[in-house]
Parts: structure tokens; sequence; C-alpha cells
């Protein structure tokens, strides 16, 4: 059975310091300057809210100046979404990695959401 969902990786360049935009990828404080209207944390669930829409995830994999990663309480066990901070060991630029699942005719909608995300977040750090 073809599932109905697609894992889509979308890379950003940012011009910021890693501690930084680590800073704003995993704390409640961060995600709320870019990601979400409101968030919350208790424990390892965070409650994002957008205007009328609360949705709620799990904190599952987090390492310090690396990446975060959680997965929508809603969805299946096994999709995740994950911000990855890459930094080229030559030049040492710095992009955000996204990994999502998208459902399958969401896809356009989906990546123009994340791609309006990272603008208010590079906006939030002057990048």
């Amino acid at each position: 059975m073809m599932s109905k969902y697609v894992k889509i990786k979308l890379e950003f360049p940012i011009h910021s310091s890693v501690s930084i935009l680590y800073n704003r990828i995993s704390t409640p404080g961060g995600l709320n300057e870019w990601f979400a209207n409101s968030v919350t944390v208790k424990d390892d669930i965070y409650m994002f809210k957008w205007r009328d829409n609360i949705q709620t995830a799990r904190l599952l994999l987090n390492k310090q100046n690396r990446f975060v990663r959680f997965q929508w309480i809603e969805m299946p066990e096994d999709l995740y979404f994950e911000m990855r901070i890459d930094t080229d060991e030559i030049t040492g630029d710095v992009a955000l990695v996204i990994t999502d699942y998208l459902e399958q005719n969401d896809l356009d909608e989906g990546k123009l959401v994340w791609n309006n995300q990272v603008e208010n977040l590079k906006h939030i750090i002057g990048s």
C-alpha cells in the first residue's frame, strides 16, 4: 500500500551562529518568535498554537547545536519533523535542513508554509 505521506527535505542557508540558530529551533521562546504564535512545553510535549489551531508534538530527539526532532501526536508514530543545523566544514556556512512528512495532496502548500516560516526565522535573527 502506498503511503499518503511523502518525506521532504528542504535546505535553507542561514547567516547565523549555530548557537543562536539552535536556540531558535529548540526552545519554546525561540520557536515562539518564528514558528508559532505561542509555544508551551511540559515534559517532552510541546503545544504549538497558530491563531485558532493548536497542535501538540512530542520531542523525540534533541542534540545540542545540531538538531531537534518532533512527532505530531495525531500523526502515525513513524512520521516526524526535524530541524537540523548543517555547517560546511570548509566554508563554515550554516544551513537549516528541514525534514518533514506531508500528505501527498498538501505537498506544495506544506513546502510554502516551511518557506514562509523560515523567512520569518531569517528576519528574526537578521540573516
